[in-house]
């Protein structure tokens, strides 16, 4: 019985918990992270502005319109999409941040009922 009782201890305490979220230090500013293409890991850079997203990786620039819908997330938009797919919205959202990084989830901002929503997650350092 004092199992059950440490084990509801616990639970309770764990599920009351929740990550720390300083979102507006990391709203604008310069960011790397790694993305992997083809089992290679790669670095990629943006800049972000309180509208604009500009992507920097493999010799290319890539640059998204930003709308906030609070201080954690914001929906991306690319402003020169080359095909159908890139022309579809990217919801954001900050999960928890740490002294110099961010982690973050992504999925289509519109969903597709006859599709399971494919949630990414990736880790942003900020550098300048």
């Amino acid at each position: 019985m004092k199992l059950f009782w440490l084990c509801l201890l616990l639970f309770c305490i764990t599920s009351c918990y929740q990550s720390e979220r300083n979102c507006n230090e990391f709203r604008t500013g310069t960011f790397e992270f790694d993305y992997t293409i083809n089992g290679e890991v790669k670095k990629g850079t943006f800049v972000r502005t309180e509208s604009l997203n500009i992507d920097y990786y493999e010799n290319k620039i890539d640059t998204a319109s930003i709308r906030w819908i609070n201080d954690c997330e914001f929906i991306l938009k690319k402003l020169h999409p080359k095909n159908k797919a890139e022309e579809k919205a990217i919801h954001m959202k900050i999960m928890k941040t740490m002294e110099n990084s961010y982690t973050f989830e992504y999925q289509l901002a519109v969903k597709n009922p006859n599709k399971k929503p494919r949630i990414e997650k990736g880790l942003a350092r900020k550098i300048k």
